[in-house]
């Protein structure tokens, strides 16, 4: 099967076709309405799931072991994000070699680590350290070369990180970066649940992520045994959820989703959950930028030709300089 774009290989051959039955093990639908689960959440408001994707094992960077929700051949994008990748593994020989130097263009890369610690520095002198709980929010615009490398030899290592596009107007900006310290992260309880606010707003508290274009909300969700939770969302934004730990019942049917699975939401204005035995998911939601994608290694732009300028730029140093 062949794989997603990587930050690893800058030009792709193309891959074959997956089977259909091999696809519809990563990904089914989820239309029909079922009946309502124990547990489930009666709000007339809520948003179902409509589609459960299943993350598939993948190496990227300089051979790190990692798991795709998002960004491979089941789900290629959900506008305006495009790839999520999960690393957790406590093998050292699974992620020492880290991403060495590559360059993006025309998109936002976030990194939310859960433990473990990675080292950022780019072309321009930039250099952060990045420990558990902490998240950088990278806007790479016209173009910047950066690397993140693992600041352990051992021990568990548990992070995402998660593609956001960029709209036509804004692919060529200056590049900036929001480093983020896990103590400026808001840590609430809401009803029963403990949550974690990156990005967006959550009881009354606002993340520290600001500044981006699609208006994201990113929230670490943590639910005990028997807790449930419910989030207002703006009612145009798509949405996700992605179970990183037990399992829970999303949506007003309580469609339940395991460890590894990815919920896209369908319409509505609230994003609900519940577990019977505990769960950790991580919600995401944002403004769809509704603009042709063209995308190829770690460029994203509208057109290929911007993609083939990318490239050149990349190659003739220009990538940076702008």
């Amino acid at each position: 099967m062949a794989r997603a774009p990587t930050r690893r290989h800058f030009l792709l051959a193309a891959g074959a076709a997956i089977p259909a039955a091999t696809f519809a093990l990563l990904s089914r639908e989820t239309d029909a309405p079922s009946p309502l689960a124990a547990g489930s959440v009666l709000d007339p408001d809520a948003r179902p799931v409509r589609r459960i994707v299943q993350a598939q094992p993948t190496r990227d960077g300089a051979g790190v072991r990692l798991s795709r929700a998002l960004g491979g051949q089941a789900l290629p994008d959900l506008d305006p994000f495009l790839l999520l990748d999960e690393f957790h593994t406590d093998r050292a020989d699974d992620y020492i070699a880290g991403f060495p130097d590559h360059p993006h263009r025309g998109f936002e890369t976030v990194t939310y680590m859960i433990h473990g610690a990675m080292e950022h520095r780019d072309s321009v002198g930039n250099r952060g350290r990045l420990g558990p709980g902490s998240a950088q929010w990278m806007t790479a615009g016209r173009g910047i070369i950066h690397s993140e490398m693992p600041k352990q030899e051992q021990g568990l290592m548990w992070g995402f990180q998660l593609w956001v596009n960029l709209p036509a107007a804004r692919k060529m900006a200056k590049p900036r970066y929001q480093d983020i310290e896990p103590s400026a992260i808001p840590e609430i309880d809401i009803a029963d649940a403990r949550v974690r606010v990156v990005a967006g707003e959550a009881g009354g508290r606002r993340g520290p992520v600001d500044g981006v274009v699609v208006a994201p909300s990113l929230l670490d969700v943590t639910l005990a045994a028997g807790a449930s939770f419910r989030h207002a969302l703006p009612p145009e934004h798509n949405a996700f959820v992605y179970v990183i730990d037990g399992a829970a019942r999303i949506g007003p049917e309580g469609t339940p989703v395991a460890r590894g699975e990815l919920a896209v939401l369908g319409a509505g204005r609230s994003a609900v959950s519940t577990s019977a035995t505990g769960a950790r998911l991580l919600l995401l939601a944002g403004q769809p930028i509704g603009e042709p994608i063209a995308r190829r290694g770690p460029f994203v732009m509208n057109t290929a030709e911007e993609i083939r300028q990318a490239f050149e730029d990349y190659r003739s140093g220009r990538l940076v300089g702008g």
